[in-house]
């Protein structure tokens, strides 16, 4: 465990922008983490730090989880919170197991995709999720969240919901399978990218063609600062779905379930002339309306401030509000 005063958060978050914590602690076990959490039980928590945008200094200590190991049992993979998501996903293509291969290159740690339930290109985490589990900030004891206590759902779960702030995540079990024929390649975008490869199609194919598009469509944080997508797709009802509809025949829409219809983000942007636009350091994203970004020296409060001005802007031309998927400290 390191224990550092006055820390800068910068290099610890995707959006790189200049903020001072406290003071900064980094745990590798889960001893280590009960430790902090019983030292500064009012420390907020910091995984990849791809889903936050600081916009101000953190007059709170900090807490990194980096705790690291990667487990097969059978066909059940379970990885510490602290391993990068990406590398968990590579992992299992690598012994030629599926169900993750859909979810390539999405930023971020292990921990911090059953909170949010991340998804991409036809698959959500929940899909293979299996279980989890957290350690409670106020007794320090290891709980186990099976998937229906964890209670998915679009872009959320309990962690963000009714048990937020209460629990950190140790570690995260997803089910795979060994069988290729049980790929998602319905989503359009895959669908495309894949009508180079010959049948039969492999986990491998599905994994490159997602990390192909994502490559080709957002940006690297390595290169310029971002939380890839900013705000959540929104889902409308039917009257306000046909209200668009008859207004903009080619909107994309993705029906639910339950009636209700799922509009990009991404295009309800481009719709209000914000793609590529730039108020000074901040900006958004010339391939990517959804992603707004640090082109050098913005601040998180000035990133903010355009991010509320995308979204009046969206309300006052669809009426439809965006939240953000981001995280603001």
């Amino acid at each position: 465990m390191t224990d550092v005063e006055h820390a800068q958060l910068a290099p610890f978050t995707t959006f790189g922008v200049s903020a001072v914590c406290e003071r900064l602690i980094t745990v590798g076990t889960v001893d280590e983490l009960r430790e902090a959490l019983r030292r500064y039980p009012d420390a907020r928590i910091l995984g990849g730090g791809s889903n936050i945008l600081v916009t101000q200094n953190v007059e709170h200590p900090v807490i990194r989880v980096a705790l690291r190991g990667i487990a097969l049992d059978d066909l059940r993979v379970t990885a510490a919170a602290g391993e990068r998501w990406h590398d968990l996903v590579t992992w299992c293509v690598d012994q030629d197991l599926g169900g993750l291969e859909n979810l390539a290159l999405i930023p971020g740690t292990v921990g911090a995709a059953p909170m949010q339930n991340i998804g991409a290109y036809g698959v959500e985490q929940e899909q293979c999720f299996v279980q989890l589990t957290a350690v409670h900030r106020q007794t320090l004891e290891e709980v186990v969240f099976t998937k229906d206590q964890c209670h998915f759902g679009y872009r959320t779960s309990i962690f963000k919901e009714e048990a937020r702030d209460q629990y950190v995540i140790t570690s995260v079990t997803c089910q795979l399978t060994d069988h290729p024929h049980r790929l998602h390649t319905s989503y359009k975008d895959v669908a495309e990218e894949l009508l180079q490869h010959h049948a039969p199609l492999t986990i491998r194919d599905v994994y490159e063609a997602v990390v192909a598009i994502r490559r080709r469509k957002l940006p690297d944080p390595a290169e310029i600062g971002n939380a890839g997508s900013f705000f959540k797709n929104p889902v409308v009802d039917a009257e306000t779905f046909s209200r668009i509809h008859s207004q903009h025949p080619e909107v994309p829409s993705y029906p639910q379930a339950d009636g209700t219809v799922k509009l990009p983000a991404a295009w309800l942007i481009d719709q209000c002339g914000w793609k590529g636009a730039r108020h000074g350091a901040a900006g958004v994203h010339d391939r990517q309306a959804l992603v707004l970004v640090n082109h050098g020296g913005a601040t998180g409060a000035e990133i903010l401030s355009l991010a509320l001005e995308i979204r009046s802007s969206v309300q006052a031309h669809f009426d439809v509000e965006l939240h953000p998927e981001v995280n603001i400290w």
